[in-house]
């Protein structure tokens, strides 16, 4: 099987002039997206962190979340191939919800599995399930595994490429979790102050209140969607570009195949 070389800078330069043909704005589309994550956020936490309705948001926030970046994706692809996608493409996900929750469910199963063994195979292991839910998003009828074992064909020579992606793109998940960075570094050295009885100092922080908290959380998730307003549609686009190429190079489009499973 052979595979293509991608020039990832050009890949990138495409999806840019590619984007701004979309009838409905990228950075509306992030914004609506990311809002609507936001939104879900703050339910979880104004539910709680114990008992059992905060398990219950928890897991159907998350969920909703999961199916709502189905969307996001939908309305990348139909940019990718000159159609019009409305805001409304967002929720196009919840129409294979089941399928996609399941798809999530045994890919992170594989992944977490390749995990105990070590690191590395781990993190081959999501790279080789990648492109899974995106040929689940063309092909509603394929079944699970199929989509798993396609994505797991179509990735052969493209892992390593995939990974000099996401590298690329490292500079801006830093920028988007400054926020979280920040609180996690002032925690952390205020328990190594009280374990080893030091005085924090200057990074002592008073006890902070819920409201305190949940603004906290808010600030922190507006920033994420200012910083994804600047990328994430570009990311997201040539990403497909990869996938696209890879379905071209392997031969494995899922929209000529039907389940076998029947999942």
């Amino acid at each position: 099987m052979k595979f293509e070389l991608i020039d990832r800078r050009r890949l990138k330069r495409e999806m840019r002039d590619t984007l701004r043909t979309a009838q409905v704005s990228p950075k509306a589309m992030t914004a609506l997206y990311m809002g609507l994550c936001t939104v879900l956020t703050m339910i979880d936490l104004m539910a709680g962190s114990k008992g059992i309705l905060a398990i219950f948001s928890s897991v159907l926030t998350s969920l909703i979340s999961l199916v709502l970046g189905a969307g996001f994706v939908m309305y990348c692809m139909a940019v990718l191939r000159g159609e019009r996608a409305e805001f409304l493409t967002l929720f196009d996900g919840f129409s294979l919800a089941g399928k996609l929750i399941m798809l999530s469910i045994v890919k992170y199963a594989y992944i977490i599995l390749w995990s105990l063994l070590f690191v590395i195979p781990g993190i081959i292991a999501a790279y080789r399930y990648r492109f899974a839910a995106y040929n689940l998003y063309e092909n509603p009828d394929l079944g699970i595994f199929e989509a798993l074992e396609l994505s797991k064909r179509q990735t052969l020579g493209y892992k390593q490429q995939l990974f000099m992606l996401d590298l690329s793109y490292f500079g801006w998940s830093i920028l988007a979790t400054l926020p979280i960075m920040a609180e996690n570094f002032i925690y952390s050295y205020q328990v190594t102050c009280q374990q080893f009885g030091i005085a924090s100092g200057v990074f002592t922080v008073p006890q902070v209140s819920p409201t305190a908290y949940l603004l906290w959380t808010l600030f922190t998730c507006l920033w994420q969607l200012l910083v994804a307003l600047f990328y994430l549609p570009v990311y997201q686009c040539t990403e497909l570009g990869y996938y696209e190429t890879a379905k071209a190079s392997s031969g494995l489009d899922p929209t000529q195949r039907r389940s076998p499973d029947g999942l």
